[in-house]
């Protein structure tokens, strides 16, 4: 039987199929044994306590953060937005159907509000001679600079303490295990779970770059927070005097 170039084109391409199937198994098994922590920061091969312990360190040296979220406590439920560094804080603090800001710059606190903010009063509450309607009028959208004296200057305060505002947040309870790999805004993460099946909350710890904390879950079902734009910088200023009142020792009762 003569050997036509058609025959050759055939006994070609059975002879490479064979070659394809084992270059294409042969990629699927090292794809398979690949190392999951290639190209990662590590810390996906280290025990759940020290995944927890590196994600506080990250968190205690960075310099600036933007944590936002749900809180659920007493019952209530609170949203928060804040831009967290070491020499204030800028943000809102949402609830039911209140919003207010904060703004602290070194040690000087400022509260925003609209003017139902200032014009609800307890029952035994007065806005002074004026009445609670022309306190609200007259503090409408201004910055009110909370006096140090004020028994809600450190309530207020801790949510524009960094320190102090991480510290309460991510706290696990229990014994930690690691979870699932996940990811946050697009960046792999790594979960450490607290207690049975998380009951005592997850943490989901960046696998890329610094093993900063990007999600926490609290225990409880009492709020989930996101936290970015790690040691991103931004700009910290007192507000001007035309936009700020001042109360004088203690702010009116609300």
């Amino acid at each position: 039987m003569p050997v036509t170039t058609r025959s050759l084109s055939v006994r070609a391409r059975r002879a490479a199929l064979p070659v394809a199937l084992c270059a294409g198994l042969a990629t699927a098994v090292t794809a398979c044994s690949s190392d999951p922590d290639e190209g990662t920061n590590g810390v996906g091969k280290l025990s759940a306590t020290e995944i927890e312990g590196k994600a506080r360190s990250a968190a205690d040296g960075a310099d600036a953060v933007h944590l936002s979220g749900t809180l659920v406590s007493k019952g209530g439920t609170y949203k928060i937005d804040m831009r967290l560094k070491g020499n204030g804080a800028t943000g809102t603090v949402t609830s039911k159907n209140t919003t207010f800001g904060l703004l602290r710059v070194g040690d000087d606190l400022y509260l925003k509000a609209d003017a139902a903010f200032w014009s609800h009063r307890d029952a035994k509450g007065s806005a002074g001679s004026g009445g609670a309607a022309a306190a609200g009028k007259q503090l409408d959208d201004k910055y009110v600079k909370v006096p140090s004296g004020d028994s809600s200057y450190q309530e207020l305060r801790g949510f524009t303490d960094k320190g102090a505002l991480l510290k309460g947040m991510l706290g696990l309870q229990g014994e930690l295990s690691k979870g699932d790999r996940s990811k946050v805004g697009g960046v792999g993460t790594i979960r450490v779970r607290a207690g049975k099946d998380g009951e005592g909350g997850t943490l989901d710890v960046s696998l890329q770059g610094t093993p900063y904390p990007l999600r926490f879950e609290r225990a409880g079902g009492a709020g989930v927070l996101e936290l970015g734009d790690w040691n991103q910088d931004f700009a910290l200023a007192a507000p001007a005097k035309d936009a700020t009142v001042e109360f004088g020792s203690r702010l009116p009762k609300t």
